[in-house]
Parts: structure tokens; C-alpha cells; sequence
């Protein structure tokens, strides 16, 4: 289902991308992953709502079956015969429904190993594997176990917040010293 990232990440941990194109294709690859979790998600919701629909008709061919049986019990043949065509319906609706469960049960197990591998790959290829460098220059590197992408990942988003507070700082600055200008201070 997800053949081209798992190629990307093969490409990764056996050593086939650029170094300077690693940072970009883990972003990329990160972002592959989110996406999968979110259709996971997408897929447990349509797992739930085909067992709530299941459940539904099941509960309505046990209401036609009863009345089929108590019109055969008065001799109703009239509805009898309604019922019999609902039951044949409804059975042929309850059929069907389980079997697109147990696709959708299929389909959400492999994609859940499916994303389960990639997660794991994704991971190694993040720690370093396949970079050239062997698995402690990386943490040697860094002086812990994040992946030199990672630590340079957490030093951006250090800088993006530290740029942000002080941007704050000067409007804040600013804007007292426009108050202080009209109140004469």
C-alpha cells in the first residue's frame, strides 16, 4: 500500500540518498507517517460504523423474522409474504455486511503492519542508520541518543521560540513606549 516509502526508507537505511538530501526525505517520510496514522484512524472509524450497520440490520431481521412468525401463527398470509420478502432482503444486507467486514478487518491489519514497519524503519533511518556514520557516531555527535536531525530539529524549534519571544518583547517594548509618549511620561 505504501510501496514508494518503503522504498524511500530502504533507500535510506542501505545507504542510496545523498547526505544532504537525508534531512528532507525523513521530513518528507515523517509527514508520510503522519498521514498513515491518520488513515488508520479513518479506517477503525469505518470498521466501527460497518459493525454499528451490521448490528442495526441484524436487529431488524430479528424484528421481520418474529413478525413473519407470529402473521404464520394468526394465518396473516398477506403479511406472511411481506415478511418473507423483507427477511430475504435483509438477509442478503446482514450477508453482505460481514463480509465487508472481514475485508475492512483485513485491510486495517495490514495497513497496521504496514505502518508499523515504516514507524520502526523510519526511526532507524532517523537514528542515523545508513548514513554512513556507525550507530554511536550518531550519538556521539549529538551527546545523546537523538539522531543528529532530531538534535538539529530541537536547536531550530529553540531558536524559532527564542526569535518569537524576543519579537514580542520589542512590540511589547514598543507599545508601552507609545503609552507612556501619550500619557506625558
Amino acid at each position: 500500500m505504501f510501496d514508494d516509502v518503503k522504498q524511500a526508507l530502504h533507500d535510506l537505511l542501505h545507504g542510496n540518498v545523498a547526505p544532504a538530501d537525508r534531512r528532507e526525505a525523513l521530513q518528507g517520510m515523517r509527514d508520510t507517517l503522519v498521514r498513515a496514522r491518520m488513515a488508520l484512524d479513518d479506517l477503525r472509524a469505518g470498521l466501527r460504523q460497518t459493525e454499528a450497520r451490521l448490528t442495526r440490520e441484524r436487529t431488524e431481521l430479528e424484528t421481520v423474522q418474529r413478525r413473519r412468525s407470529l402473521a404464520e401463527g394468526i394465518g396473516d398470509a398477506e403479511t406472511v409474504a411481506i415478511a418473507q420478502r423483507f427477511e430475504a432482503q435483509l438477509l442478503e444486507k446482514v450477508g453482505l455486511l460481514e463480509k465487508r467486514l472481514e475485508v475492512e478487518r483485513g485491510e486495517l491489519a495490514l495497513v497496521e503492519r504496514d505502518v508499523e514497519e515504516m514507524t520502526t524503519q523510519f526511526k532507524a533511518a532517523q537514528a542515523g542508520v545508513g548514513s554512513g556514520l556507525r550507530s554511536g557516531a550518531v550519538e556521539e555527535a549529538t551527546g545523546d541518543p537523538l539522531s543528529r536531525d532530531a538534535a538539529l530539529n530541537t536547536e531550530l524549534d529553540g531558536l524559532g521560540r527564542a526569535q518569537r519571544r524576543a519579537t514580542h518583547e520589542a512590540d511589547a517594548d514598543a507599545k508601552l513606549a507609545e503609552l507612556k509618549r501619550r500619557m506625558g511620561l
